[in-house]
């Protein structure tokens, strides 16, 4: 090892050694691990739409005995992981109790997450006209995948650390859609492109509600920091809202009320009563041709060709003015 590779170990040694921050060597081999939970993520889905995760399809017949497979695996896999988050490996007596504890509740939260999802496909079938198929939901929408992993992973929330979190940011990696494991959200969710889309820990969501890429849920203000631990900071959102693309709603405090709409680009910090409509208002959006540029007849012959702008250049308009925006809240 020449001297600069040297140097550099030392000194990332001696970074290692010091207090506080990321260090954390004595305990590393307690936490959980990140493959392990996206391997169980995989497995999970698998479980959730067999024969749709990759994996040859299985005849009916067959499918008994894989599923029992499936869980056995995912059961020791998971199980190791939660004793990992305890922060006890080699588990203890009690610490083993406590995973096997957890892991019964969560495999038979299984069945009713998956007659969940079935209302999920319903809604993005009816609520998308470019949807052909359930098939092609579960195939290809990446908001199934996202809700999918979002709902096991609440049934995990506040019984085991970290793990939740882990599958939740691993759906939030592969859809570029961030549900916190924390949210409540009712059955017949439904995201429409999904990109961007951020629902915040204490965010409550009704049934029969639809979103659209680039929506946020999110906290008025962390200013406070860990003060506001515990404390409803995102929205609330009712029954049979439908949100359009880019919109942010924001505060613990603040409800969209049932079936109300809201337009696209909307920035919330207050309540709406129920059967709203919300949108920004726009005016004097002007459409002009754009000024035409002379036309060069051979490169060479350029500067040649070069003119000064005609004389009325100066007063030919180039761009769009739109008046300021304001919110505007309608009844239907």
């Amino acid at each position: 090892m020449d001297s600069t590779n040297r140097d550099a170990v030392d000194e990332l040694l001696q970074t290692y050694g010091e207090t506080g921050g990321i260090n954390y060597l004595a305990a590393a081999a307690s936490l959980p691990s990140r493959l392990a939970i996206e391997a169980a993520c995989n497995e999970l889905m698998s479980l959730m739409f067999p024969g749709f995760r990759s994996e040859a399809l299985v005849s009916s017949e067959d499918l008994t005995d894989i599923t029992r497979v499936r869980v056995r695996r995912l059961h020791a896999r998971l199980k190791t992981e939660i004793c990992r988050s305890l922060g006890k490996i080699p588990p203890d007596e009690p610490t083993e109790a406590k995973a096997e504890e957890v892991l019964s509740a969560f495999l038979k939260g299984l069945p009713a997450v998956r007659r969940l999802l079935w209302t999920d496909i319903d809604a993005a079938y009816e609520g998308d006209p470019a949807s052909k198929s359930y098939e092609e939901i579960i195939l290809a929408y990446p908001a199934l995948e996202a809700i999918a992993i979002y709902r096991m992973a609440h049934l995990l929330y506040d019984k085991v650390p970290l793990i939740p979190r882990i599958m939740t940011e691993w759906a939030h990696s592969r859809t570029g859609i961030d549900i916190h494991p924390g949210a409540e959200i009712g059955s017949h969710f439904f995201i429409d492109h999904g990109t961007g889309v951020v629902v915040g820990e204490t965010t409550k969501i009704g049934s029969h509600v639809k979103l659209y890429q680039g929506v946020s849920f999110i906290a008025r203000s962390l200013g406070a920091g860990r003060a506001l631990r515990g404390q409803k900071r995102h929205p609330t959102i009712e029954d049979g809202v439908c949100i359009y693309a880019g919109t942010t709603i924001m505060g613990g405090d603040t409800i969209i009320g049932a079936h109300s709409t809201i337009g696209a680009n909307v920035f919330l910090t207050k309540s709406v009563p129920p059967n709203s409509l919300v949108y920004y208002e726009e005016k004097d959006v002007a459409i002009v041709q754009k000024r035409k540029k002379p036309i060069t007849t051979a490169p060479d012959e350029s500067r040649m060709n070069m003119r000064a702008p005609h004389k009325d250049a100066a007063t030919t308009p180039t761009s769009v003015s739109k008046s300021k925006r304001k919110n505007k809240i309608t009844d239907r």
